[in-house]
């Protein structure tokens, strides 16, 4: 049913964009896994979350909590869990994403640092395991200083 969608970072940093597509996934009505590879990196970008100010606040929380099931957005670096029922992921640092977690999801996001090369070419891996199992995925670079699609593959039909 979703499809994976791609950001390459290489304007602002994974603190800044990762804010803004939260809030559009809220938007939206889903609740946000955010999925990343250490529990450092997790509780760096929990604090981070935290600092938005009032106008821009997201609630949130780490998971291992007694409260993951309510919360809209629950950050983890565990790759088998979805203690909130979210209906987004986000991938950040290269955190592994499957095409069954890509099918299940209305919307799954790989967020990649465009200047760093082990990345990049972590992020087109992730692209060619996606795309060959039949995920629909979408490229979105901010290379010109704004968001714009710049390549889309379709789900591959099914002769079954």
């Amino acid at each position: 049913m979703g499809a994976a969608f791609f950001y390459h970072l290489t304007r602002q940093p994974i603190d800044v964009t990762l804010p803004m597509l939260i809030g559009k996934a809220r938007g939206a009505g889903w609740r946000i896994l955010v999925r990343g590879r250490s529990a450092d990196r997790m509780d760096w970008l929990d604090q981070k979350l935290w600092l938005q100010g009032d106008e821009s606040f997201l609630p949130h929380g780490l998971a291992g909590g007694p409260h993951d099931a309510d919360q809209p957005v629950l950050l983890t670096h565990e790759s088998s869990s979805n203690g909130n029922a979210a209906g987004c992921l986000m991938s950040i640092d290269g955190a592994p994403v499957t095409p069954d977690e890509v099918r299940a999801a209305d919307r799954v996001c790989i967020l990649f640092d465009g200047h760093d090369l082990d990345a990049v070419a972590h992020a087109r891996t992730q692209w060619k395991a996606l795309t060959d199992a039949g995920c629909a995925a979408q490229y979105w670079s901010e290379e010109s200083g704004r968001w714009e699609k710049k390549l889309k593959k379709q789900k591959a039909n099914s002769l079954s």
